[in-house]
C-alpha cells in the first residue's frame, strides 16, 4: 500500500532548510565547517488543525513564523532569512515609507495599499539577493515537490508563498477601500481589521488557486508568484544544499509518521 502523502510547508534559511508538516517540524543546516546538523520535534501550535475560513490562513502563517525562535534555540548555527544588517535596515525603511504614504491625502486608498504592498516586498527582495538563500529555497521546493508528486520536480513550487503576492495585493486594495469609508476616529482599527481580513481572504484565494490550477483566473493570479520564483526567489541548488533539504524532509516525515 502506498504511503500517504502529507501536505508539507517549508522555509529556506541562509544555510539550510526548514520543513514542517501538520504536527512536526525538522530543520537541517550546514555549519561553517561543512557538517550537516539536523533538529526535529513535535509542534506545540498546530495551525493545520484550524478549519474556520477566516482563521485558518492566518493560523497557518503564524504556525510557520512561531517555529523560527524554536529552530534558533535548537540549532544555534541556523542563519535565518532576514538575519543580516542590511535586511533590518530595509525593513525599517519600508515601515517608515509605508507610514508616510498612509498619512498622505493625495493618494487613493486602493493606490496607497498597492504601493504599501510593493514596499513591503523590498526586504524580502533584498534578502533573496543572497545566492545561498535562493539556492536553499530551490532545494526546499525540489525536495518537498518531489515527495508530494512522487516524481522529480523543478525548483518552482505551486504552493510557494510567492503565489500569495497576487491575491494579497488585490484583497489588500479592497480592504483599504472599505476601511477608508469608516469614520475618521475608527479608521485605524478598520485598517487593522481590514489587513487581517485581507490575509485571510488571500489565503482562501490561494487555496482555491491550488485546487483549480487550470482555471484562467488561477493561472493569472499565480503568474506573478511563478515569475518571482523563477527569476529571483530560487536558484539551482548544489548537491550539498539539496542534501540538507532531503535531511530535513526525512526527519520531519519520520516524526509525522510516528516512527
Amino acid at each position: 500500500m502506498a504511503e500517504e502523502r502529507i501536505r508539507l510547508g517549508g522555509m529556506a534559511l541562509q544555510n539550510g532548510v526548514l520543513v514542517h508538516g501538520p504536527t512536526a517540524w525538522a530543520c537541517a543546516v550546514r555549519t561553517r565547517d561543512g557538517r550537516l546538523k539536523v533538529a526535529a520535534e513535535r509542534k506545540r501550535l498546530r495551525g493545520a488543525a484550524v478549519e474556520h475560513p477566516l482563521l485558518r490562513g492566518p493560523a497557518r502563517l503564524l504556525d510557520g513564523m512561531l517555529l523560527l525562535p524554536i529552530v534558533r534555540r535548537r540549532l544555534p548555527e541556523a542563519r535565518l532569512p532576514f538575519e543580516r544588517p542590511g535586511i533590518f535596515a530595509a525593513m525599517a525603511g519600508s515601515l517608515v515609507a509605508i507610514r508616510l504614504l498612509r498619512r498622505s491625502e493625495r493618494v487613493s486608498p486602493a493606490a496607497e495599499e498597492l504601493a504599501a504592498a510593493l514596499l513591503s516586498l523590498a526586504p524580502a527582495t533584498l534578502a533573496l539577493r543572497s545566492r545561498d538563500l535562493a539556492a536553499y529555497h530551490g532545494a526546499e521546493h525540489i525536495s518537498i515537490g518531489s515527495y508530494e508528486h512522487g516524481s522529480p520536480r523543478p525548483r518552482e513550487h505551486e504552493r510557494c508563498g510567492t503565489h500569495l503576492v497576487g491575491p494579497l495585493v488585490v484583497t489588500s486594495a479592497l480592504a483599504a477601500a472599505v476601511a477608508a469609508r469608516a469614520p475618521q476616529h475608527l479608521r485605524g482599527p478598520a485598517r487593522l481589521l481590514g489587513s487581517i481580513g485581507a490575509i485571510a481572504a488571500a489565503t482562501e484565494v490561494f487555496g482555491w488557486m491550488v485546487r483549480n490550477p487550470d482555471r484562467p483566473l488561477a493561472r493569472a493570479l499565480a503568474r506573478p508568484g511563478y515569475e518571482l520564483q523563477h527569476r529571483l526567489a530560487t536558484a539551482e541548488p548544489t548537491p550539498e544544499q539539496l542534501e540538507a533539504a532531503e535531511a530535513a524532509l526525512a526527519a520531519c516525515l519520520e516524526l509525522e509518521h510516528g516512527r
